[in-house]
């Protein structure tokens, strides 16, 4: 596969991942913010903004509506919701010969639908955000579009070696989304765990699983009873919940090992033994482990671990010499 074919379904991937993640964080927080106080609602757009990597020249003056219609409508942000959906149909017109028509069309219409004229309107944003269906309506269609046009992909995309880096790039992002999100949430689960929770603190802990998709699945495994410690097993290691960490990179890994048995040839050792190194990681982890010897570290150590996996894949698919091409 040509590399700019493989960055593109890499990179379109991984827009439309942060584009859903993005969208699904500021409809969980926008709902939970009403009749909370100013001091509780500070604290939870500045985690919003943590958990989204610190979008650049973003910031939370006291308005939630303000930075949830930047976070959303502003198309200078590359990280914006509508910025990640135009980055993601670029990189689709780019290889619009490898993607099935489904899943163009499926594309293109979400984004006419956040670029439509009247969205570049301040005035109608805020109206948007504040209707009676609360974000709801257009946040949940923002939603819906992207997951549509995952379920299109698997279903008339062949799973070749374009698929594959598909996978890679979406649980990339998602791994990578779901540390940043449980280091936002540190401070109110893990630093102090001797304390007796209150009651915005489980609303805290709910917020947490729903901004993950996860507090119904969660629910099924450890019931409604929520612990930090089991919140964070579940969300770190559980092997069987897409949006954890461990399933993230284990759909990841063997994406790679399919792209590499087809192309990497002895080229991609490097990048088997670090994936495989993080894999084995979150395999054999416990969480009374990982809170003993530090949750920060330990999220830290796998966002490390991820960009490395970044870079070995560029490295390997992307910017090769040619040199190392014809050797490999």
């Amino acid at each position: 596969m040509l590399s700019r074919v493989a960055d593109s379904l890499y990179w379109m991937s991984r827009y439309l991942e942060r584009a859903e993640h993005t969208t699904r964080l500021l409809d969980v927080n926008l709902n939970l913010m009403l009749d909370e106080p100013t001091n509780v609602a500070d604290r939870r757009w500045q985690r919003v903004l943590q958990a989204l990597g610190a979008p650049r020249d973003v910031q939370f003056e006291g308005d939630a509506i303000a930075l949830a219609r930047r976070l959303t409508f502003d198309a200078s942000n590359s990280s914006s919701v509508l910025g990640c959906i135009i980055g993601a149909r670029e990189n689709a017109r780019h290889v619009r010969e490898q993607i099935s028509t489904e899943m163009w069309q499926r594309l293109n219409s979400l984004y006419l639908q956040v670029t439509r004229p009247e969205m570049q309107s301040d005035t109608h944003a805020d109206s948007t955000l504040q209707q009676n269906e609360g974000p709801t309506e257009f946040l949940g269609q923002v939603m819906e579009g992207v997951h549509q046009f995952q379920g299109v992909t698997d279903s008339t995309m062949s799973h070749g070696e374009g698929w594959q880096f598909i996978q890679v790039g979406r649980f990339m992002e998602r791994a990578s989304a779901t540390a940043m999100l449980l280091e936002a949430y540190q401070p109110e689960l893990w630093a102090n765990t001797d304390a007796l929770p209150d009651s915005n603190e489980y609303l805290e802990w709910m917020g947490l699983l729903r901004s993950a998709t996860a507090f119904e699945a969660y629910c099924k495994v450890y019931t409604a009873d929520l612990s930090p410690d089991w919140i964070l097993e579940f969300l770190l290691l559980d092997a069987d919940f897409p949006h954890s960490l461990r399933f993230s990179i284990d759909a990841m890994q063997q994406a790679l090992e399919v792209v590499q048995g087809l192309s990497g040839g002895a080229r991609g050792d490097k990048l088997t033994r670090i994936s495989g190194r993080l894999r084995s990681t979150l395999s054999y982890s416990s969480v009374e482990e990982i809170m003993s010897g530090g949750v920060v570290t330990y999220l830290h150590d796998i966002q490390r671990q991820c960009r490395e996996i970044h870079n070995a894949i560029y490295e390997l698919y992307v910017d090769y010499s040619i040199q190392a091409a014809l050797a490999g």
